[in-house]
């Protein structure tokens, strides 16, 4: 479970909780227990880096910085602004395959906002057979496969995501990824707007799109946990336990 840009794992835990265990019960009647791993990204954000952060009025030198947290920064490119950089992306991705080092290897991932598009990128690394990887993404894409025994995912989970656009991420959607994937979009999300999340639904060869009468967050309700408890017995099929 990969939280959002200025998130953290806890924060987005408490988010998503309904949706969690409208799912786990969804599941109770196919034998299938859910566990949901909900890691925080390790790139610590400052104010400055929080869009619309406003400081209390009161602010002292001493106020703690809001617990915030990225899975990686967008650098803009100053001579072309469509081909941006991402910092620190493998930091994101390291932390995610110690996560999956300690608590074993996972069927599925889901992902919100930024957190969403780096699930596209888990679930493209882990496809097997290997895609060819970037040079400078051999080192984390090594050491996710290994993390999850080289295994790859049933399917990923995307919210609000969007195509990341980082040129050196090529590999990972050409060709498009073909790990299943089913991607809410909200159609009032002013944050990442329909287009960009479009293009990350383009780029994949098996995408569900669910659309939702909503902004930039997780729809909780029973009508749209029940879109995706649907989608996760289609493609749960081992009775085994299932990890996200």
């Amino acid at each position: 479970m990969l939280h959002g840009y200025t998130q953290s794992g806890p924060l987005f835990r408490s988010k998503t909780r309904a949706l969690e265990k409208l799912l786990a019960k969804a599941l109770t009647p196919l034998n299938l227990t859910l566990n949901c791993i909900y890691p925080t990204a390790p790139i610590k954000l400052n104010p400055a880096d929080i869009p619309g952060y406003q400081p209390p009025a009161d602010d002292a030198e001493d106020t703690p910085a809001p617990d915030s947290w990225a899975w990686f920064r967008r650098r803009d490119n100053p001579s072309d602004a469509d081909r941006p950089s991402y910092i620190g992306l493998d930091e994101g991705m390291a932390a995610i395959a110690s996560t999956l080092r300690s608590s074993g290897p996972v069927d599925a991932v889901l992902g919100f906002s930024q957190g969403g598009a780096v699930a596209a990128l888990v679930a493209a690394a882990l496809e097997t057979p290997h895609r060819d990887v970037h040079a400078e993404q051999a080192a984390w894409v090594a050491a996710l496969r290994e993390a999850n025994e080289g295994r790859g995912l049933r399917f990923a989970a995307v919210y609000s995501g969007f195509f990341a656009v980082d040129e050196s991420l090529a590999w990972c959607f050409e060709p498009k990824i073909q790990t299943p994937t089913i991607q809410f979009i909200g159609s009032l999300d002013t944050v990442v707007d329909e287009g960009r999340s479009r293009a990350l639904v383009d780029r994949c060869e098996e995408a569900a799109v669910v659309v939702h009468p909503g902004g930039h967050y997780v729809p909780i309700s029973k009508e749209w946990a029940m879109a995706l408890a649907g989608y996760v017995k289609h493609h749960a099929q081992d009775p085994e336990a299932a990890k996200m």
